[in-house]
C-alpha cells in the first residue's frame, strides 16, 4: 500500500480540513462545563444573535440541526405526499431523500453541460402541484453560482405559491462582489428562503448548526416544526466565538480558496474537465464512464474518499498535502 493509502485523505463531504479556530475550540471547551444544564426549549438567543449579524428581525430567522436539519423542516411544511420538489440533477443527496421522506416527487432536471443549473428548464419543469424549488449557490456538487439577472428572472417567473429554498451553504467563499443581495431579493419575493451553514467555512459540522432567512410569514410555519431542546448550547457558543473570530476565518476561507484553485489547475493540466468553483470542492466531470471508473478505483487504491456522483467526481478541498495527493494519483 503506498504512503497516501497509509495516511488517507477526507475529501468526500466537504468538510472543512483545519477545524475550529483556538478561540472557537477555547469557547466550546467552557461551554461543556454546563453540559448537565438543558439547552432553551425552543431557540431564541440563536436565532436572535444570527439576525443581529445579518441586520435582520429575529422573527425572520430560524435554526435547525445543520441545513439538511432546516431543509428537512421546510419540506415537512410544505410538501404532502404527491407534491414536487424541483431541483437540479446532480445536487445534494439531501434533497431527493428528505422529498421522499415526506413522500414528495423529487422532479430532478439534468444540469447544463457546463455544470450550470439550468434555470429555464427548472421553471418549466414547475407545474400545479410543484410546492418547493430547490435552488444551489455555489451549486453542490459543481461549484457554479448563479447570476443575479437570471435569478431574478426565474424568480419572476415561479408563482408565489411555490416556496423557493436558495442554498447558499458555501457562500462564505464566494467574493463579496460576486454574491447576488439576498436581502434585496428576500425584501421582493416573499415565497424565498435563503438557507445557510455553519458546517462548511466555520467547521463546525459536528456542532449541526444551520438556518434560513425569509419572510415573517413562512420562517413562522417552518419553526412549528422545531423540537423542543432540538439546539444545543454548544451551538450558541460556537456560532458566537465564530462571529467573535470572523477575521480569522477569513484567512482560512482564503487558504481554502486558493488551494481550490490549485487544485483545479493541477486537474485541468492533467486534462480533466472542471468546471470553476466558488465553493470548497472541485467537480471532475467530461470523461466517458470507463474514464470515471479507472478514477473511482485510483482514488480507492490511494485512500482518497471523493465523492461520486452520477456525472462525475465530487473532491473536496483540502490542506496542500491532499491536493497534492489528488493530483499525484490521477495522473
Amino acid at each position: 500500500m503506498s504512503q497516501i493509502a497509509e495516511l488517507g485523505h477526507q475529501l468526500s463531504l466537504n468538510e472543512n480540513p483545519y477545524g475550529p479556530l483556538p478561540s472557537v475550540r477555547e469557547a466550546l471547551s467552557g461551554a461543556l462545563m454546563s453540559a448537565n444544564r438543558y439547552p432553551e426549549f425552543i431557540p431564541r438567543r440563536l436565532p436572535e444573535l444570527i439576525a443581529q449579524r445579518l441586520g435582520f428581525p429575529a422573527d425572520q430567522i430560524v435554526v435547525g440541526a445543520g441545513a439538511t436539519g432546516v431543509i428537512m423542516h421546510i419540506l415537512q411544511e410544505f410538501v404532502t405526499p404527491g407534491d414536487g420538489v424541483v431541483m437540479g440533477s446532480p445536487t445534494f443527496d439531501g434533497y431527493p431523500l428528505l422529498t421522499a421522506t415526506v413522500g414528495g416527487r423529487a422532479v430532478e432536471v439534468p444540469l447544463t453541460v457546463d455544470g450550470h443549473q439550468d434555470l429555464t428548464a427548472m421553471a418549466d419543469a414547475v407545474d400545479p402541484r410543484t410546492r418547493v424549488v430547490v435552488l444551489c449557490s455555489p451549486h453542490n456538487p459543481t461549484g457554479t453560482c448563479l447570476g443575479r439577472r437570471d435569478l431574478q428572472d426565474f424568480l419572476d417567473r415561479i408563482s408565489p405559491s411555490v416556496t423557493v429554498v436558495l442554498d447558499e451553504a458555501y457562500i462564505d467563499f464566494v467574493a463579496p462582489a460576486q454574491r447576488v443581495p439576498s436581502a434585496e431579493l428576500l425584501a421582493r419575493y416573499r415565497n424565498l428562503v435563503v438557507m445557510r451553514t455553519f458546517s462548511k467555512a466555520y467547521g463546525l459540522a459536528a456542532l449541526r448548526v444551520g438556518y434560513a432567512v425569509g419572510s415573517v410569514p413562512v420562517i413562522a410555519r417552518i419553526r412549528r416544526w422545531q423540537l423542543p431542546f432540538g439546539m444545543t448550547a454548544l451551538a450558541e457558543a460556537g456560532v458566537r466565538a465564530c462571529y467573535d473570530a470572523e477575521q480569522e476565518l477569513a484567512l482560512r476561507t482564503a487558504a481554502i480558496t486558493l488551494e481550490c484553485g490549485r487544485l483545479t489547475t493541477g486537474l485541468r493540466d492533467l486534462g480533466f474537465a472542471v468546471p470553476t468553483s466558488s465553493a470548497n470542492f472541485v467537480y471532475l466531470t467530461g470523461c466517458p464512464p470507463s474514464e470515471i471508473d479507472r478514477l473511482r478505483g485510483t482514488f480507492t487504491r490511494d485512500g482518497i474518499q471523493v465523492k461520486h456522483c452520477s456525472t462525475g467526481i465530487r473532491i473536496t478541498v483540502g490542506d496542500a498535502a491532499a491536493t497534492d495527493a489528488v493530483v499525484a494519483s490521477v495522473s
